[in-house]
């Protein structure tokens, strides 16, 4: 079982053989762990919407899967990129799921990755009266919000 500081040294290792030059930090959250790089290469991971930083993820959590629990979760994030994004999308999920109830009429997210898919899901789950049920048949699916 990998510690929080090994994950983040394992990060560190993977970025600098990258080329890049960045800094690694675990937080401890309660749903897992948050392993946040900070440093003057970050615009790099970010750019093209943060398709490099995903790719760090896919190979960490592909590396870590054993090491954490399935009820957490471990995060690559690179200057609050991540974080400002998931809470764009719980604040869409939230809005759309608002628009369902008022309206009566179901509302479509997507295609989102199970990271997304989880965000949006949770993010449902707070409103009253409404549920969420994810569709399709790629690793990236579309969530269908409506009235219970």
């Amino acid at each position: 079982m990998a510690t929080p500081a090994e994950i983040g040294a394992f990060v560190e290792k993977i970025v600098t053989a990258m080329g890049l030059t960045l800094h690694a930090e675990v937080e401890e959250m309660p749903d897992g762990l948050r392993i946040n790089l900070t440093g003057e290469d970050g615009s790099l991971l970010i750019r093209h919407q943060g398709e490099a930083l995903g790719a760090l993820q896919h190979v960490v959590g592909s590396v870590f899967r054993q090491d954490v629990d399935e009820r957490r979760r471990l995060v690559v994030d690179c200057q609050g990129y991540r974080k400002a994004k998931d809470a764009e999308l719980k604040q869409m999920a939230t809005f759309l799921a608002e628009k369902a109830r008022n309206s009566g009429l179901a509302q479509e997210i997507g295609p989102l990755n199970p990271y997304e898919r989880r965000i949006v899901h949770l993010a449902v789950g707070e409103v009253d009266r409404v549920s969420s049920e994810s569709i399709g048949d790629a690793f990236e699916k579309t969530v269908i919000i409506s009235l219970k």
